[in-house]
């Protein structure tokens, strides 16, 4: 059996690009996530984030909590990742996110769900191939309790225009 020819396999691009981002398009962002014990013990060791009220059910209890409240930062990673098959997926910077609001706690056992909708998309001025897109993102629990909001900007690329070809179906030679 011989190498196996990568050109051959057809490039499948996934995602949006700008010129899809009309203002006001809203995205249901897919099925959702549940946020585990696992989950927010292993992200917030990973962070070093030591805070009791993330890893101490006992602590969290004597706070008004019913258990430990998952990381904040876990929760907006894990919205921003829900978002990311509608959004972002087919590349481009992440240029940052602003006003990030958190409403509700989050605990283990919350489903997360997200939607976002178009705020603002405009043509680069530096760079005519992309454009920049601002999305507000939502995120509620299973109870339907808004949990957090956040703007979030990416630079998208525009679709690429066909190569022209010459007679024959060869690609025109670029000058």
């Amino acid at each position: 059996m011989g190498e196996p020819d990568f050109d051959s396999f057809p490039v499948v691009l996934h995602g949006n690009q700008f010129e899809d981002f009309a203002e006001g398009r809203e995205f249901s962002h897919h099925w959702g996530r549940t946020v585990t014990h696992g989950d927010n013990a292993l992200f917030s060791t990973a962070m070093c984030n030591w805070n009791p009220m993330h890893l101490n059910a006992e602590f969290a209890k004597a706070h008004g909590h019913r258990d430990v409240v998952v990381n904040p930062m876990l929760v907006l990673c894990t919205v921003v990742g829900l978002s990311v098959q509608d959004l972002s997926e087919i590349g481009g910077p992440f240029l940052g996110m602003e006003g990030v609001r958190f409403h509700q706690p989050v605990y283990p056992g919350d489903t997360l769900t997200a939607s976002s909708v178009v705020v603002e998309a405009r043509e680069s001025d530096s760079r005519p191939t992309t454009g920049i897109v601002t999305w507000r993102t939502e995120a509620h629990n299973q109870r339907g309790e808004l949990v957090v909001e956040l703007n979030r900007t990416n630079l998208v690329a525009k679709r690429r225009r066909p190569k022209p070809r010459e007679p024959g179906g060869q690609e025109a030679q670029a000058e």
